[in-house]
């Protein structure tokens, strides 16, 4: 694996307590970066940190809803006041309840996108002040393949939040770029995590895998190590760009060609 350089980077990570968010965040700390550990589960991140810091690599919990503006604003408002300088914001944060369409209710559709695109905006908006003083930034989003490019039944907000997610990154790539802000994301496909359990049990997981042209769903670090290259400066160049992390899944015209070969 390519060995990254982050020292003297503060990077935050949104919903870095478990699942991709705690494989961003222990590859970044691995990498001599300062990582800030946002999550609505406090307790949580705060023993991932803890963990961390025993590893004598630096890390920090906060406790954040993203979904209400104000605590976003808080939230990088106390990151300037405590550490000085943001790098990095990698907003990986998600909600995606499985629902039927007609049982999606405004309370749902309302969070999912305030979490999911809402916090992105307001995050960007609010780490302006602190890229322009360092001379640039770095804005990393993890989407999905679900929205921009597949479906999956019962997802339909979710798709709809990450669509507009993938929208995000590619006009605020523009808008940013004079002021040297980078803004880029990674297309999770089917990825080994806590959150599979919303999608069913561990003979469906297998049943997924068996259909993944690479022969296995993907892994946390699958996506901490295209996020750490994006962030990277051997990803300077690259602005408003998404990578598709998926095993090969979304490759297939119809995946009845893929019968019998897992």
């Amino acid at each position: 694996m390519t060995r990254f350089d982050f020292s003297g980077q503060t990077v935050l990570v949104t919903g870095g307590a478990q699942g991709i968010g705690r494989g961003i965040v222990e590859q970044f700390a691995a990498s001599a970066a300062q990582v800030l550990i946002a999550d609505l589960r406090q307790a949580e991140a705060e023993a991932l940190a803890s963990t961390l810091q025993q590893r004598g690599q630096r890390a920090h919990a906060l406790g954040v809803d993203l979904a209400e503006p104000a605590a976003v604003e808080a939230l990088v408002a106390g990151i300037d006041r405590q550490f000085g300088r943001l790098d990095v914001i990698v907003h990986n944060a998600g909600y995606f309840p499985l629902t039927d369409f007609a049982c999606i209710t405004p309370a749902i559709l309302e969070r999912t996108l305030a979490v999911n695109l809402g916090a992105l905006f307001w995050l960007t908006q609010a780490a302006l002040p602190l890229f322009e003083r360092q001379g640039g930034g770095c804005v990393l989003v993890t989407s999905s393949v679900t929205g921009p490019r597949v479906a999956y039944p019962g997802l339909t907000h979710y798709a709809a939040s990450k669509a507009g997610v993938n929208g995000f990154i590619r006009s605020a790539a523009l808008e940013l770029a004079p002021r040297g802000i980078r803004v880029n994301g990674v297309e999770p496909g089917m990825i080994r995590t806590p959150a599979m359990d919303n999608l069913g049990d561990a003979e469906l997981s297998s049943r997924i895998a068996g259909r993944v042209p690479l022969g296995r769903l993907g892994e946390p670090a699958d996506i901490a190590g295209a996020m750490l290259f994006l962030a990277s400066d051997v990803a300077s160049y690259i602005t408003g760009q998404t990578i598709v992390v998926d095993g090969g899944a979304t490759l297939p015209e119809t995946t009845i060609q893929l019968d019998g070969a897992a």
